[in-house]
């Protein structure tokens, strides 16, 4: 997939997300989400960069949505430790939930919506990598397929745009 089809596979694997924040009356961690899910959304294509990684190789893995949760969660457990107005208290996601969480989870998904859009190409993805060297594909359209990218942007905007609309509107 290309940027537009990965926003847009990345605002339909928010927009869930995104109603249930909205919902329990947290959309400024909804907008949080929604704006780093698509500032980050072409995270695991690093590896275009990166000399000697294969593409979509380590970092289009379960493995890598895991390190990159990781880091958010480390980054605002450091945040939480040093009290910068965030502390868990003030930014429960969930009934026990907290920023902690919160950000692994975020951090996670937006890698798991990258490679969600690349599994729709023939090329696929090797979720389990490194315990397996399989790659899972639905072979949908090819990856520089222009009406696919756009109509995935199209919907993803659209997912976005009615679960704000459902959410409020309740």
């Amino acid at each position: 997939m290309y940027w537009k089809g990965h926003c847009g596979v990345s605002l339909l694997v928010f927009a869930p997300a995104g109603f249930a924040l909205v919902r329990l009356g947290r959309p400024d961690l909804a907008f949080v989400a929604g704006a780093t899910m698509l500032w980050l959304t072409m995270l695991p294509d690093v590896d275009h960069k990166v000399p000697g990684l294969p593409h979509r190789g380590p970092t289009h893995s379960l493995f890598f949505a895991a390190l990159v949760g990781g880091v958010f969660a480390g980054v605002a457990r450091a945040l939480s430790s040093v009290d910068a107005g965030l502390g868990d208290a003030g930014l429960a996601v969930l009934a026990g939930g907290s920023l902690t969480v919160f950000a692994f989870c975020l951090g996670f998904l937006t890698v798991l919506a990258h490679l969600l859009g690349d599994a729709l190409t023939p090329m696929g993805v090797n979720f389990l990598w490194p315990l397996s060297g399989r790659r899972d594909t639905v072979s949908a359209w090819r990856a520089d397929n222009t009406l696919a990218n756009y109509a995935l942007f199209g919907l993803g905007v659209f997912a976005a745009a009615g679960a704000l609309y459902a959410a409020v509107a309740v």
